[in-house]
């Protein structure tokens, strides 16, 4: 084999994992470990995509090229679909701001939190990672003063103790409840001062990152999440630990759900990363809103000393 046809077949070998992951994602057949935490890494490969398309190009192999081209080409497409673009301004209504804060296993000050609250008018806080000390200083803060209406879910027996999750709302709530799944997952209705009601989910699913069962445990988290209905206009929002690049979280989409951030142009905006390192950066943080609800803004708000991003969302209610 002379050496120019082995350096073009080896381009065209070193397109083949780009192929492959391309493939995969436009198809949503990635299960279990590692493929689906790999996945959330798809805006970074489709960025790496440039690879072996040079070496494809620099070894004069037409098939390296191509295969690296489309390779490329749908891995950004299906990018640019997860960012979404801004829809139309909503029109006249009761506006509900809704944020999500996680607290990094009870770790992040309770200033913190106040001051996402009271600098963003929140109505709505939707806490994950709560422990017993954490709520005890968020009290202490002056977090009820600001927020009058909780529901504390305590993390169960055999749990870790940040598997406790919460409401905080300005509005009344009622018929509180919580949703099954690995760490716990406060539900109440929002009962607004026009007599309108929404009902808000702190989401908290298993991170899939570390084995296969911790991959089947995220899955079923994800499946056992409610969908729009038609009796209550729902909200669910926290940390999904899952991306747009996930088919778990495509399929919860499927329902019938809006995701704020891609309704405002915002889909690919990051929400986690290493405390303290600037990478990974991933979207694992979302508000879902069901249909009939309108999505004025949202924003994605550094929370000091949390791990995650804050995501604030103004949802108009009907009417």
């Amino acid at each position: 084999m002379s050496p120019q046809r082995g350096r073009r077949r080896w381009a065209t070998a070193a397109s083949l994992p780009w192929a492959v992951w391309a493939a995969v994602r436009l198809t949503g057949s990635e299960r279990g470990f590692p493929l689906v935490p790999a996945l959330a890494f798809t805006p970074q490969a489709a960025a790496a995509s440039v690879l072996p398309l040079s070496a494809a190009v620099a070894a004069c192999s037409r098939a390296g090229a191509v295969l690296a081209a489309v390779s490329g080409v749908a891995l950004a497409g299906a990018v640019r679909r997860a960012r979404g673009t801004p829809g139309p301004s909503p029109g006249g209504g009761t506006v509900l701001r809704v944020a999500t804060v996680s607290l990094r296993k009870g770790r992040v000050p309770a200033a913190s939190v106040m001051g996402l609250v009271r600098r963003d008018g929140v109505d709505v806080l939707a806490v994950q990672e709560l422990t017993p000390g954490a709520e005890r200083r968020l009290r202490e803060a002056g977090l009820d003063r600001e927020l009058p209406h909780s529901h504390v879910v305590p993390s169960r027996p055999g749990s870790v103790v940040s598997g406790s999750g919460a409401l905080w709302s300005r509005w009344p709530l009622h018929r509180p409840g919580n949703v099954a799944g690995t760490f716990e997952q406060p539900c109440a209705r929002v009962r607004i001062g026009d007599g309108a009601e929404v009902e808000v989910v702190s989401v908290h699913t298993a991170p899939p990152a570390t084995s296969p069962g911790a991959v089947r445990a995220w899955a079923r988290d994800l499946a056992a999440l409610p969908s729009p209905a038609p009796d209550v206009l729902r909200v669910l929002a926290g940390d999904f630990n899952a991306t747009p690049d996930h088919a778990a979280l495509r399929s919860v989409l499927r329902r019938g759900w809006v995701d704020a951030a891609r309704a405002t142009g915002l889909g690919t905006t990051w929400t986690w990363r290493p405390l303290r390192l600037p990478l990974p950066r991933l979207v694992l943080d979302h508000v879902l809103v069901d249909p009939r609800l309108e999505v004025a803004a949202c924003s994605v708000v550094p929370v000091p000393g949390s791990d995650h991003r804050s995501v604030v969302v103004d949802v108009v209610l009907p009417g």
